[in-house]
């Protein structure tokens, strides 16, 4: 636990949410400033301030998890789909630094854009950057 993070703290019930789901390993409850009503934020009860810091058996837990509670989601919200993020660094758009993954209910017209330009790969960048990633594995 960090005593200066507020997911540590609101998992710890020092700080009031709206709970979700809670067990040993994880807890969710609803986004404060949600993209849309329904948006839901799912944590580990460790502070790892990110994936890559997160133990392996740790992240395990979590996916049958993040799969219930994104039907459920789905279901409660009657959303036409839903959007799983999780934001590592402050380049991706991490700002509160405990590993957290959004749970966001979609909607066909809800106005909300995915990434506003993808780029293409030039000649033979594709297979340098595959090998780069298998390399790191």
């Amino acid at each position: 636990m960090n005593n200066n993070c507020i997911f540590c703290k609101i998992t710890k019930g020092e700080v009031p949410c709206a709970k979700i789901y809670e067990d040993e390993t994880v807890f969710a409850f609803l986004a404060h400033n949600p993209i849309n009503i329904g948006h839901t934020l799912l944590v580990p009860k460790i502070h790892a301030v990110n994936i890559y810091e997160m133990p392996d058996e740790t992240l395990a837990k979590l996916a049958p998890v993040l799969k219930k509670l994104a039907t459920s989601i789905k279901s409660a919200t009657g959303a036409d789909g839903i959007n799983i993020e999780m934001n590592n660094d402050s380049a991706a758009g991490q700002i509160i630094f405990h590993a957290h993954l959004h749970i966001v209910p979609r909607f066909k017209d809800d106005g909300f854009t995915h990434w506003k330009g993808a780029r293409d790969y030039r000649e033979g960048e594709m297979s340098i950057v595959a090998e780069k990633i298998s390399t790191a594995l």
